[in-house]
C-alpha cells in the first residue's frame, strides 16, 4: 500500500479500537445482573421471580475475545506506524514538516488575501452624530448630525499582493510534492483485513486467525 492507503487504513484500526472500547466500558456489556423480586416474603403462595439484565452488545459472551482482539488492533497499530514512519524516512521531504509548514502558509495566505481585498472608501452614514447646543432660550439640548467616515489602507498593497502571489504558488507546489509522496510511496505492511471491513467481519477474521 501507499501512504494514503496506510493513512486511511490507520484511521480504520482506530474506529475499531474505538468500537472496542465502547464495548468494554460499558458495565452492562461486561457484568450480568440478576434481579430477584422477593415476592414470598410478602405473599406466601408468590414465587420469586428473577430476571437477567439485557447487555447491550451481541458480543456479551466473548468480552475476553473483544479485550484481546483490541489488544491485537493496539499492536497492529504499532506496525502500521512504524511502516509509515520507514516510508516517510525513504522520502525525498520531510512529510511531517512539510504538510505542518504549508498549513501555516496557507493560513498566512489567506490573511495576507484579506488585506489584499480590503479597499478605501468613504461613508455618510446620516444622523449619526449627537451632540449638544443651547437653544434660544438658553436651555442646552441635543442635537443630531451627519457623519462622514474615511477608510483608508494603512499598508503597502503591492508587497501584501506580491507575497500573496508567492505564498499561493508554495503552497500549491508542496501541496502537489505531498499528494505525489502519497500515492507513489511504499509502506511495507500486510492488511489483516479488508479496509472496508465491518467491526463484526474484522472481529470474526481475528478469531478464525486465533482458533487456527
Amino acid at each position: 500500500m501507499n501512504l494514503k492507503e496506510a493513512f486511511r487504513y490507520q484511521n480504520k484500526l482506530q474506529s475499531f479500537v474505538d468500537e472496542a472500547q465502547g464495548i468494554l466500558n460499558c458495565p452492562a456489556n461486561v457484568t450480568k445482573v440478576e434481579t430477584t423480586y422477593l415476592r414470598r416474603k410478602v405473599m406466601v403462595e408468590a414465587e420469586d421471580e428473577t430476571v437477567l439484565a439485557v447487555p447491550e452488545t451481541e458480543y456479551s459472551d466473548q468480552i475476553t475475545d473483544i479485550a484481546r482482539f483490541l489488544l491485537y488492533l493496539l499492536a497492529e497499530k504499532a506496525a502500521l506506524y512504524a511502516a509509515i514512519r520507514q516510508a516517510k524516512d525513504a522520502l525525498d521531504i520531510d512529510m511531517d514538516s512539510e504538510v505542518s509548514l504549508n498549513a501555516v502558509r496557507q493560513s498566512i495566505a489567506q490573511t495576507f488575501r484579506r488585506l489584499n481585498d480590503l479597499r478605501n472608501s468613504q461613508q455618510i452614514i446620516t444622523g449619526g452624530g449627537t451632540g449638544y447646543r443651547f437653544n434660544a432660550e438658553g436651555n442646552q439640548v441635543a442635537y443630531r448630525c451627519d457623519v462622514k467616515r474615511v477608510t483608508t489602507i494603512h499598508y503597502d498593497r503591492k508587497v501584501i499582493r506580491a507575497a500573496l502571489g508567492r505564498l499561493d504558488r508554495q503552497a500549491d507546489e508542496t501541496s502537489a510534492q505531498i499528494d505525489l509522496c502519497l500515492v507513489t510511496s511504499r509502506v511495507e505492511y500486510q492488511p489483516p483485513f479488508d479496509v472496508n471491513a465491518s467491526f463484526a467481519d474484522a472481529f470474526e477474521a481475528y478469531m478464525q486467525q486465533a482458533g487456527a
